[in-house]
């Protein structure tokens, strides 16, 4: 028995389909290419081994999932600056994250049900 993945057309094919898919497709990937950019401005500043370290990764990330595994250190080493500017970074990569990752925050007594 074939794999479902087995019953795609042929690679000549992909990325083919109904109009609304491609559509998700590219809003999908802009929304990628708009939280890349605001690690890379996060990060971008960053002293040190860590500050060359994290910029790799942010660039080398292809996925969603890769910067959401990145957001920890990137948070911590942001925490650490301790200045205006930081402050403000870690505010529009947190914003950033949470129109990628909706659901990742627990609901806080501020917001709405």
């Amino acid at each position: 028995m074939l794999e479902p993945r087995r019953f795609m057309p042929a690679p000549a094919l992909a990325g083919a389909g109904l109009p609304s898919d491609r559509a998700a497709q590219v809003a999908a990937r802009r929304a990628f290419v708009a939280l890349k950019v605001r690690f890379m401005a996060a990060v971008d500043q960053l002293p040190g081994s860590d500050g060359d370290f994290l910029r790799r990764q942010v660039r080398a990330a292809e996925e969603p999932a890769c910067l959401w595994m990145l957001r920890g250190p990137v948070f911590e080493a942001l925490a650490a600056g301790g200045n205006a500017d930081w402050s403000q970074r870690r505010s529009a990569l947190r914003r950033g994250l949470h129109s990628m990752f909706p659901d990742s925050e627990p609901p806080s007594a501020f917001s709405p049900f």
